[in-house]
């Protein structure tokens, strides 16, 4: 399916968003519970007025990374409106990206699956 350039475009802006997301939290902010917090994507509202930033880390550090982005946000929000130029700073939504956990664990099952089928064997 063909895609329109609606969604050419939504797709750029992501990108760009999660690119200078991921600038700011590794180059300024200074605030230790932001340390090693990767932005996985950004889905942007159609009006780019907002955006939900997923992001990942140490799992036992979810509720830290958190806490620190809601501390950090007004001056995440400003350097991002400085970056970005656009009309308006999308507000942001930040949700603990849990995938690459689930990936892990479905991988850690199979290799079990796979040690216990070479046991029996």
């Amino acid at each position: 399916m063909a895609k329109g350039p609606e969604q050419i475009f939504s797709r750029k802006n992501n990108e760009r968003l999660r690119e200078l997301l991921a600038t700011i939290l590794s180059q300024d902010m200074n605030d230790p519970r932001l340390e090693f917090v990767t932005v996985t994507s950004v889905d942007t509202a159609p009006d780019a007025r907002s955006a939900r930033v997923y992001v990942s880390s140490d799992p036992q550090r979810y509720q830290e990374i958190l806490e620190g982005l809601k501390s950090a946000h007004g001056r995440i929000q400003n350097l991002l409106g400085h970056s970005l130029g656009w009309k308006y700073t999308p507000e942001l939504d930040y949700v603990i990206d849990q995938s690459i956990d689930t990936a892990e664990a479905i991988n850690e099952t199979l290799q079990s699956i796979g040690k216990k089928s070479d046991e029996d064997s």
